[in-house]
């Protein structure tokens, strides 16, 4: 290990176990924008989530009650068929 590298990793390491205290300040407008920001995205990503679980869900419920294969029941309950066209 060079001397740069060894130096540079005692650096990071001191860095991290003694932190200073940032005086930083975010104003109202600006932190609600943030906290507006974080949770659209987070809405977004388990919205993308529900609609890449939920329509393959959805098609296996639309085949179970088809059956295997058929066509979909009709919406008037009753024997329903159309005349043949000549």
């Amino acid at each position: 290990m060079t001397i740069m590298r060894r130096f540079s990793a005692i650096a990071l390491s001191s860095a991290c176990l003694f932190p200073t205290v940032a005086l930083a300040y975010i104003g109202p407008g600006a932190g609600l924008s943030a906290i507006g920001s974080l949770l659209a995205l987070i809405g977004a990503v388990l919205l993308a989530i529900v609609g890449f679980v939920w329509y393959p869900v959805r098609r296996l419920l639309r085949r179970g009650k088809t059956g295997k294969g058929g066509a979909p029941p009709a919406a008037g309950g009753g024997d329903t068929q159309d005349p043949p066209r000549t």
